[in-house]
């Protein structure tokens, strides 16, 4: 079983405050909270926001049913929170009347579970997000010449934690499909005004063939034949259920910077791959460099939220057409990456941005030294 990087659990867990984890489906943050729920000496009440029972218990702000479900135990963990009405004030009234209880929910949805703790629970929580299973976290069990070898296998497959430890690429390629077909979109199907899958599926199609690239949502609109407004609202969703994300233009107001379109990425290369049906090995793909550019992102954005590197993230790009993968800003320095798959000769940083910001630094990341960039 592969080490996350949050455990012990324990090690978050504070008094006064809830632990909010949150993360995509299928993640691992059931088995995470399984896991530590076997090994501690807390007197524990797991359940689960699919149960009826406690979704009116905790949803009902009756103070007396809430505390006397609560009676008696040192924690209480709550998977799929997010599907509990109101349950920021449930939280809320189980904390400032029993302060000494350690609280755990889970969310897969970030958004609905966001809203509904995030002011009630002013102060009263800590979250943490747990990703598809990062190249940190293998390095637990391999070494860096081995996480090498199978850099072809995670460009394709990805690395949700049942795709990485199946044995066989037919068993990767049907797990995929599952997670594709039966979860990737059930937050989002769930609620109200989303009528189907097929647009957010198509719209998914499109996504996947313009990693990388300036997206335009006047162009996604005309292409899935709905208005702009629902195309922008269906991105949201999917950034928030963690399908997808986002990266913004980066400028410092300069004029001939592009601001105004949005590059996204796919969590996992491996759901990418899935939704275009796409396993063939890369020897025999086109899309090689948009796969490593993808991997490396987002095995960055992992590395940065587990180590607790509040850098702000953007690309940029000018109008005439130069552009670079990566630019990171914390404390008002600036450093820009662009990732290539072959190491090739030396790529230097556009003119243009050495001249608007001479004192930010510039790396070329390639499938050579990507492991220094993502660890």
């Amino acid at each position: 079983m592969i080490k996350r990087i949050y455990e012990p659990l324990d090690k978050f867990l504070q008094k006064g405050k809830a632990l909010i984890i949150y993360g995509p489906r299928q993640v691992g943050k059931t088995t995470l909270l399984q896991k530590f729920l076997k090994t501690t000496n807390k007197k524990y009440k797991l359940d689960s926001g699919d149960n009826i029972k406690t979704q009116n218990i905790l949803s009902s702000q009756d103070f007396s049913q809430i505390l006397n479900y609560v009676e008696g135990y040192d924690l209480i963990a709550i998977d799929e929170a997010q599907n509990i009405p109101n349950i920021g004030m449930g939280l809320k009234i189980i904390i400032d009347n029993k302060p000494n209880i350690s609280i755990i929910a889970t969310g897969s949805s970030s958004f609905d579970l966001a809203n509904k703790v995030g002011e009630p629970l002013t102060g009263r929580k800590k979250t943490i997000t747990l990703y598809p299973v990062s190249q940190i976290e293998l390095l637990d069990t391999h070494n860096k010449h081995e996480l090498q070898e199978r850099l072809e296998e995670f460009l394709i497959f990805g690395s949700y934690p049942e795709v990485v430890t199946a044995r066989t690429q037919k068993q990767k390629i049907e797990l995929l499909k599952e997670l594709v077909n039966s979860y990737l979109l059930k937050d989002i199907l769930d609620m109200e005004k989303v009528k189907g899958s097929k647009v957010l599926l198509d719209m998914l199609k499109l996504l996947a063939f313009q990693v990388g690239n300036q997206v335009s949502l006047h162009e996604l609109a005309t292409q899935l034949s709905i208005d702009v407004k629902t195309v922008a609202r269906y991105l949201d969703l999917l950034e928030k259920t963690f399908v997808i994300k986002r990266l913004t233009g980066f400028s410092r107001n300069l004029r001939n910077e592009i601001t105004s379109k949005h590059k996204y990425y796919f969590l996992d290369n491996g759901i990418r791959n899935a939704v275009i049906s796409q396993f063939n090995n890369i020897a025999d793909r086109a899309d090689v460099g948009a796969l490593f550019e993808n991997f490396v992102m987002m095995e960055r954005v992992k590395k940065l939220e587990y180590k607790n590197d509040y850098s702000l993230i953007y690309f940029w790009r000018n109008y005439a057409g130069n552009e670079i993968d990566l630019v990171e800003e914390k404390d008002g320095k600036l450093k820009a990456y662009e990732f290539k798959w072959n190491p090739g000769k030396k790529i230097k940083a556009p003119n243009e941005w050495t001249k608007s910001y001479p004192q930010a630094s510039f790396k070329t990341v390639t499938s050579q030294d990507y492991l220094k960039f993502v660890t």
